[in-house]
């Protein structure tokens, strides 16, 4: 049968260790794999016997589960690539990719040393089935293996003895399993509008979706990228004391930061819901208007946040009887200060010197900076 035609069931392996093994080694060897597909292999007979109708491919590797969970399932999508291409004359195969000297056979198979070191590891599993038994293959694997996905004795054994650390678990899960598996971890951490959106970038990326962060803030998702609304836009809608927004703001940001490095490790870029809006790596910028002329050159003001640092930079220019405003822009990790600094001193010719604030800066419309200069 032409390899082409056959339907993919991705499925993995998830592996939990306690506390997690930062040393952990990230790859098999080929015999390792070739060795570990094996017993896989006889697990999943074991559990359901019509995987005999399948070709099995199996990766050697160790990923973090939110390396599996991508736009358009990388790993998987190489995965199942790579068994269609070995030739085979019968279809009942197990075929397995290892390393060699520390380097899996395709570069999206790799493991990414960032996301090393937690305490569940997952090995990525296809099955290639013939058309007419896929539908009724994926739903005797979906509920078996929720009920008694536990690998076997011997897998279990081998995985122990060959990474030299003790399992508490070692299950078999389908793709849809690790998906509700992660929308109940970001539901446990307060952040369940962000898996609506990683939802859509995952199972439907030619939808629009639109959400209310925990604190009220909008984003949405739409041609394979988040977009959030301004933080500053943000705050000039709320009411009440300075030190209720000013806080509220903190929060936005903070809460804005995590989704930042959430989609980042699920690669799906994060943007501001605005038309003039700069996106670099690390930091979102907003601009507001053109420079005075003439006027004094741009000076650039730090928001701070007890616990966050700099919040927020805004390029602004005093005159003698206002301030105008030029950009505002939000570092998403503490290493994106300098960069965001940098760009905006390089945009008005002007210093890389920052003007704390001591505080966020707010007037009546928002967020803003001291008319006069503050000692």
């Amino acid at each position: 049968m032409d390899a082409s035609s056959l339907v993919a069931l991705p499925l993995l392996l998830a592996l939990e260790m306690p506390g997690g093994h930062a040393g952990l080694r990230h790859s098999f060897e080929r015999d390792e794999a070739d060795a570990l597909a094996a017993l896989i292999a006889a697990d999943l007979l074991a559990l359901v016997p019509a995987v005999a109708q399948a070709r099995l491919g199996v990766v050697g590797a160790l990923f973090d589960a939110v390396e599996l969970q991508r736009p358009g399932f990388a790993v998987w999508a190489t995965l199942d690539e790579l068994v269609r291409r070995v030739p085979r004359s019968e279809l009942q195969q197990v075929i397995a990719f290892g390393s060699h000297e520390g380097r899996m056979p395709a570069e999206l198979l790799q493991p990414e040393v960032l996301h090393a070191g937690g305490s569940m590891r997952v090995l990525p599993l296809t099955l290639l089935v013939p058309e007419d038994a896929a539908e009724a293959l994926s739903g005797a694997l979906e509920v078996e293996l929720i009920g008694r996905g536990e690998a076997g004795t011997r897998t279990a054994d081998w995985l122990m003895r060959t990474l030299g650390v003790t399992l508490e678990h070692a299950r078999y899960l389908s793709r849809n399993d690790l998906l509700a598996l992660t929308c109940v971890q970001y539901e446990h951490m307060n952040l369940a509008p962000l898996w609506v959106l990683l939802e859509a970038a995952l199972l439907t990326p030619y939808r629009e979706e639109s959400v209310l962060s925990a604190r009220g803030l909008a984003l949405r998702y739409a041609g394979g990228a988040v977009f959030a609304q301004s933080p500053a836009q943000w705050l000039a809608a709320q009411t009440g004391e300075a030190a209720q927004r000013s806080h509220g703001f903190a929060g936005v940001l903070f809460e804005l930061r995590q989704y930042a490095t959430l989609l980042r490790a699920h690669h799906v870029p994060l943007r501001l819901d605005d038309d003039s809006a700069q996106t670099a790596d690390g930091y979102l910028l907003e601009t507001l208007a053109t420079p005075l002329e003439p006027a004094g050159a741009p000076l650039l003001f730090a928001h701070e946040a007890p616990g966050l640092g700099v919040v927020a930079v805004t390029a602004a220019q005093r005159t003698h009887d206002r301030v105008q405003l030029l950009a505002h822009g939000y570092p998403m990790q503490a290493q994106a200060l300098g960069p965001l600094v940098a760009t905006l001193a390089a945009r008005y010719g002007i210093a890389t010197e920052l003007h704390a604030l001591g505080g966020v800066g707010l007037d009546e419309a928002g967020l803003s900076v001291p008319a006069a200069p503050t000692h």
